[in-house]
């Protein structure tokens, strides 16, 4: 018989039982990615060609050649805008969350914008480059500005938001659909402010390589996410133990006149008190009214009563009447005749 695991498609099936670790191709993939950051952070502040590419682009207003495209991408860049975003995959991953039982894909998606906003915040202030709308220099690298635009926020949130789901995905097929559209819409949210002019060339490559390092790096965290977890469903476990009502005790109506025990109050004293009835005494209780009350006996069962006879008769006897085996003499007949 052919097990469920052999009936689903190869490509379907789950891959990773536990979290990704940082193997080593991933720890390559991270030093190249960092590399590559810096060298686009060394080639902008030296003025080389990265800025001469910058400016030619700029100079090329895209959003002039091609102005009829303006408002659709003004919608589209929204994909990149970290509220959006963010509001849109938590609430996947909050359903996701409710079906696994687990906090994991909420601790994933809080953790990499946690670092997406302590690295590409600290960078955008750091540098303080401008745009292009406020560029007071041709050719110039415009840092140490004032500005905040290096890197690209939307493009940098754009890879971290979507490249998450990607992140998550428990089956090659998933995952491999998840990555190649997260790139995408990494590519067209940097590509879009590119056209806007609120950003430079060199602000979204830097914003797609932050952006992947972050990724890059969730395993590191992943021991610190299943701690976590773990104490984050145990507080909400005792949550609900200390939340849950007890059941409380039925009150007994009180018989009238009949103490139910405990200690007795001034407001107890006007009530009768039972007198105690010994363990094999045939004596009645009486109360203080001076009524009294039988103590329990056994009840005898229909099964177990003396049988009636059919010698007899079951009525009670009567002065006026004669048994019906007595012999009718002239004296009952006018006795009859007269009633």
């Amino acid at each position: 018989m052919r097990t469920n695991d052999e009936l689903v498609p190869a490509e379907e099936r789950p891959t990773e039982a536990v979290p990704p670790r940082m193997t080593r191709t991933r720890l390559g993939i991270f030093v190249a990615t960092s590399v590559v950051y810096a060298a686009i952070v060394v080639g902008v502040l030296t003025t080389s060609w990265p800025v001469r590419f910058d400016w030619q682009v700029m100079l090329f207003r895209p959003y002039k050649q091609w102005p009829e495209i303006h408002t659709f991408l003004d919608y589209f860049v929204v994909l990149g805008q970290r509220g959006p975003t963010a509001v849109a995959v938590a609430a996947w991953l909050g359903w996701r969350t409710y079906k696994l039982r687990t906090m994991r894909p909420l601790l994933v998606l809080g953790t990499s914008l946690l670092l997406l906003n302590a690295t590409v915040g600290a960078a955008k202030l750091g540098m303080g480059r401008l745009g292009p709308h406020y560029a007071t220099a041709v050719g110039s690298n415009e840092m140490f500005a004032g500005g905040d635009i290096f890197p690209s926020g939307h493009t940098a949130n754009a890879v971290v938001t979507w490249g998450v789901l990607a992140y998550l995905a428990t089956t090659p097929r998933a995952r491999r659909i998840a990555s190649v559209s997260a790139a995408l819409l990494a590519l067209g949210v940097g590509m879009t402010t590119v056209y806007l002019g609120t950003h430079w060339m060199s602000d979204v490559t830097l914003g797609w390589t932050a952006g992947l390092l972050v990724l890059l790096a969730l395993p590191w965290f992943e021991p610190a996410m299943a701690r976590a977890d773990v104490w984050l469903q145990e507080a909400w476990r005792r949550l609900r133990a200390r939340r849950a009502v007890p059941a409380l005790p039925v009150a007994l109506p009180a018989a009238a006149g009949v103490s139910l025990g405990g200690p007795r109050g001034p407001a107890d004293d006007d009530l009768p008190v039972r007198e105690p009835v010994g363990a094999g005494s045939r004596a009645t209780a009486r109360v203080a009214d001076g009524r009294p009350h039988l103590p329990p006996r056994p009840h005898t069962a229909r099964s177990e009563r003396t049988p009636v006879t059919p010698t007899g008769s079951r009525r009670p006897p009567h002065a006026d009447r004669l048994p019906r085996t007595a012999p009718l003499g002239p004296a009952a007949g006018r006795g009859r005749a007269a009633a």
